[in-house]
């Protein structure tokens, strides 16, 4: 079984679940089950660079990590400032300064891969999230076309509120992309 079909949550109706949804509570239980079997597909579908940049990145944005690095430069500090001991990077301490540079490049490095990583799946959320709403959006338009439909079988008027007919037609998500576009044009103006 593949890592996709792992992660694909169990249609509501199918019989797989253990017993049909019986309140909100359910239904929210079963979509926060869903969400973690995709975090967890995503972590295992990791190839084994993003998982050793995901761990340096965690250590090093840790205590331990700054603890680490207190003893370890006020030893090295200590030996090479202290009289009658062999001093192999005295005062300026050049060694050191190109030790840490050297850390920071390779630690940026670890934490931009891990960053790169958390960005692919938040992009993947995001687009998740945007599909479930224009999903939505979709079945809510479709709903209030139906509702109109039955009202006029049982004869109630909906003349006297004309949202209802703005609200059931389709929105067009290129639309709304142009009037953000517009209006952030219309803010960077300067008035």
């Amino acid at each position: 079984m593949s890592t996709a079909q792992k992660a694909r949550p169990a249609p509501y109706g199918d019989p797989a679940l253990a017993g049909k949804p019986e309140g909100v509570d359910d239904l929210t239980r079963q979509n926060v089950q869903a969400m973690q079997r995709l975090e967890e597909a995503a972590l295992a579908s990791r190839s084994w660079s993003d998982r050793i940049a995901g761990f340096i990145a965690r250590f090093c944005g840790s205590m331990p990590f700054v603890w680490v690095h207190v003893a370890l430069f006020s030893a090295w500090l200590l030996f090479n400032s202290l009289p009658d001991l062999p001093h192999f990077d005295p005062y300026p301490f050049t060694f050191l300064t190109l030790v840490v540079s050297l850390e920071a490049i390779f630690l940026a490095t670890f934490i931009l891969i891990s960053q790169n990583h958390e960005l692919r799946i938040s992009e993947r959320r995001n687009q998740l999230d945007l599909q479930i709403n224009l999903l939505t959006e979709q079945e809510n338009t479709k709903m209030l076309q139906m509702l109109e439909r039955i009202a006029r079988k049982v004869g109630v008027s909906m003349d006297d509120d004309p949202a209802i007919r703005i609200l059931e037609k389709t929105t067009h998500p290129e639309a709304l992309v142009e009037q953000i576009e517009q209006a952030q044009r219309d803010e960077t103006i300067p008035g």
